[in-house]
């Protein structure tokens, strides 16, 4: 079958097609062609086209371009080594073409405001910010960048600190963060020791003295930060989504409902996946849990989850790389289709944080699109559009 796809050429030079393509729809897989005009998907046909000029996939799959909620791989560029701060503006640089040559077309850098004693990187979320609002004002970033503030609800930095990047338009997700030891993401003492000690150095009287404070900080801190975060929220002019994070019990899920959350971040029990799911919230997990088959704090496995279908979205959270393998291994792995496991990965984070016009290949969306070359289980991105403009 021939695609119906025709060029007009008064408008030739606004157009692209991409041809002989397995194209991953929100409800199948086409192997066809798609028409890319004036930013736009104009078309979406089965078949191959004939149209002069039309770039031929050789077989390739042809995906939306990816969306990621939840990142902190900007910190890795910002801090390349303990001690080392590099330029903000050279970090958010090297940090976008990262993603963009793994698939990624929107970017939520989640920036970490509320400083906790054991971090290393100081209050750095509103310069990292600013750096990236100076690169897009000189159409230096690939990808369309937005910020997801992650709220440590337990310091004492954390009003001062997200007040200084104050309700920028790209503020559009938050994630309520309590990571006190002994609870939610490190309620394993083992892994919580393998965890600070290995990444951080720190001895066991460290250790020791950093839990004892934490506690303490909890305490004094944790109540009157939440009430005023939400606040602030709820002042916001445009719409910010709330998550939780590393809700462990049907407790935690009630109190992150209440505070008008539709996202459960990394829940770390099945239990806690189950009462989110019933509370209509959708289930961001880690893309890397999902590849190594189990989570690195010794939590549920993604891949559990994935078999109960309770999985809504994929995050990269420290690996770039892992978000678009990650889909695909669902699909091969799990009941969930190749078009469900995708827009894990580009429709379902498009459509929570209010990003209408993206993650789905059809007309009248974005032509934010990306072709992936697969073989050995492993993905190559040959080529990325965004707003029907290559970028990689």
């Amino acid at each position: 079958m021939t695609a119906q796809i025709q060029t007009d050429p008064a408008v030739l030079s606004d157009e692209i097609v991409l041809t002989n393509a397995h194209i991953v729809t929100r409800e199948a897989v086409i192997d066809g062609s798609v028409l890319i005009r004036g930013g736009l998907i104009a078309d979406v046909s089965a078949g191959r086209s004939t149209a002069a000029g039309a770039i031929d996939c050789e077989g390739d799959f042809v995906l939306p371009g990816l969306v990621e909620l939840h990142t902190d791989n900007l910190e890795r560029h910002l801090q390349p080594r303990p001690g080392v701060e590099w330029p903000r503006r050279a970090a958010v640089a090297a940090h976008d073409g990262e993603f963009v040559s793994v698939g990624v077309t929107t970017i939520f850098d989640a920036l970490r405001v509320g400083t906790m004693s054991a971090e290393s990187i100081s209050d750095y979320a509103h310069e990292a910010a600013e750096a990236a609002q100076k690169l897009r004002e000189h159409g230096l970033l690939k990808a369309d960048h937005y910020i997801h503030l992650r709220c440590e609800i337990c310091s004492p930095n954390l009003l001062p600190e997200f007040d200084n990047v104050g309700l920028d338009p790209r503020l559009r997700m938050i994630s309520v963060m309590d990571h006190t030891p002994g609870q939610r993401q490190f309620a394993k003492e083992e892994k919580l020791r393998e965890y600070y000690q290995g990444k951080k150095g720190m001895s066991d009287a460290q250790l020791d003295a950093f839990i004892a404070e934490a506690k303490r900080l909890q305490v004094e801190w944790a109540p009157g930060n939440l009430s005023a975060l939400i606040e602030r929220v709820g002042a916001a002019g445009h719409q910010i989504a709330i998550a939780s994070h590393d809700d462990a019990t049907q407790a935690h899920v009630e109190d992150s409902a209440g505070l008008g959350a539709t996202i459960a971040e990394f829940p770390t029990t099945l239990e806690a996946a189950r009462a989110s799911r019933a509370k209509g919230m959708a289930i961001l997990m880690g893309a890397p849990n999902v590849l190594r088959g189990f989570s690195h704090s010794g939590n549920v496995s993604a891949m559990d989850l994935a078999h109960e279908g309770l999985v809504d979205i994929l995050s990269s959270d420290y690996a770039p790389a892992s978000l678009m393998l990650a889909a695909f291994k669902m699909a091969e792995e799990t009941d969930y289709t190749l078009p469900q496991a995708v827009a894990t990965v580009s429709a379902i984070p498009a459509e929570v944080t209010g990003l209408t016009d993206r993650g789905v290949i059809a007309p009248g969306r974005k032509a934010d699109l990306v072709r992936v070359y697969r073989a050995e289980r492993l993905c190559v991105t040959r080529s990325a559009w965004r707003d029907g403009k290559r970028v990689a």
